[in-house]
């Protein structure tokens, strides 16, 4: 998986007319290649008197599965464009199809690429708008265990580190579990025991995946 993806946490869409057809995008999340054929042959059936359901979806573990669908449309006109706004955008996990309503004038191929092009962009636009974009990073669980002393220090240190716990328990001590990036872990350990005076205990609590969304983390596929 490459260091820092996005993916989108939930429905967007939008819609350009062009010479009287009519294009509807939808942008919807997946975790799988049978989620995003479910949601195709969905949105077909919601739009069975559309002339052309245009789609591409990406998904798995390095964006490995990438598919396309010119459904009908001239080769290159329809699938690959809406493919490459979600490749231009570093979107996962995501697919986005374009329905046509034919207007009855002909487009040509590079109007026609271009009208799907842009109303997938819109459909971006539209997820950018409403804050449903979150980046997606691979990382551990990292527990921590102090001492009330330094409970402070170690909720700023987390903040000028832009971390959010996952959770935080009150006992005896006080237990953060947080999402870490990789590529941060080892400088984080360090942080809190030079923070702690080396009294902190940490604990790697497993792989995750989790999403930063502004100052929102959420772990992912949870």
């Amino acid at each position: 998986m490459q260091d820092e993806i996005r993916i989108i946490t939930d429905d967007a869409s939008g819609e350009l007319t062009e010479k009287r057809s009519r294009f509807i995008a939808q942008l919807h999340p997946i975790h799988s290649e049978e989620e995003a054929i479910s949601y195709i042959e969905g949105i077909r059936k919601q739009y069975y008197d559309a002339r052309h359901n245009c789609y591409a979806y990406i998904v798995g573990e390095n964006a490995s599965i990438q598919r396309f669908s010119d459904d009908g449309e001239p080769s290159g006109t329809a699938g690959r464009p809406i493919l490459d706004v979600l490749l231009a955008n570093h979107l996962t996990d995501c697919v986005l199809i374009v329905t046509r309503y034919f207007g009855g004038i002909l487009l040509g191929a590079g109007p026609l690429a271009r009208a799907y092009g842009q109303s997938a962009a819109l459909a971006v636009a539209d997820a950018k708008e409403n804050g449903l974009i979150g980046t997606l990073l691979v990382g551990q669980k990292l527990v921590v265990q102090c001492d009330y002393n330094y409970l402070g220090k170690l909720q700023y240190l987390f903040s000028q580190n832009d971390i959010s716990p996952l959770s935080t328990l009150y006992e005896e001590t006080v237990t953060f579990t947080l999402p870490v990036e990789n590529s941060k872990l080892f400088s984080l350990k360090e942080k809190i025991k030079e923070a702690t005076a080396a009294s902190a205990k940490t604990e790697d609590g497993g792989g995750i995946r989790f999403i930063k969304q502004g100052q929102k983390t959420l772990l992912y596929g949870e």
